[in-house]
């Protein structure tokens, strides 16, 4: 039997879905997902964390490198950021950048360095970028495996009902 740590919700408290979003803008999960988590047991919740990890981490890595990831984990328990230590330290990245890319000013100290297309520009832009990114890779994966499904399923329950 495999035991799962428990999952916290991933919500950042600025939900979208409510105002008709099928994926929220703030925790990038689909609406069913919001609306259902407190059902889900934990390997669900999990499965849906570990995409979400997924995702941002993919989104952070086109631009920084870690180059020491010791570093970027000192500095952000003595910057006391909120992040998680058990995801992908390219998620730390991010939540680095969400509590202060407009103070960090030698990417180095931190165990980071942009790739080059990327040197030049203002890690607050690098920051929203990635979140855009990370939106829309969300809506990608909504677009092309679930919305489809959810169509099919509603076809079906619209002749069951004929």
């Amino acid at each position: 039997m495999t035991v799962f740590k428990r999952v916290k919700t991933p919500c950042v408290g600025v939900c979208s879905t409510g105002i008709g979003d099928s994926v929220c803008r703030g925790c990038k999960r689909f609406a069913h997902e919001v609306i259902d988590w407190n059902a889900y047991d934990q390997s669900q919740r999990q499965i849906i964390v570990h995409r979400l990890e997924g995702f941002l981490s993919q989104v952070v890595a086109l631009r920084f490198n870690i180059v020491d990831k010791q570093a970027l984990l000192t500095q952000i328990q003595h910057q006391q950021i909120r992040f998680n230590q058990d995801q992908d330290p390219y998620c730390w990245v991010f939540d680095l950048l969400k509590a202060g890319a407009s103070q960090i000013r030698d990417l180095a100290h931190y165990g980071l360095r942009l790739h080059v297309e990327w040197q030049g520009v203002p890690l607050t832009e690098l920051r929203d970028q990635i979140d855009r990114d990370f939106y829309e890779l969300s809506c990608a994966h909504y677009e092309r495996y679930i919305e489809p499904g959810l169509a099919r399923d509603a076809a079906l329950k619209a002749s069951q009902s004929r």
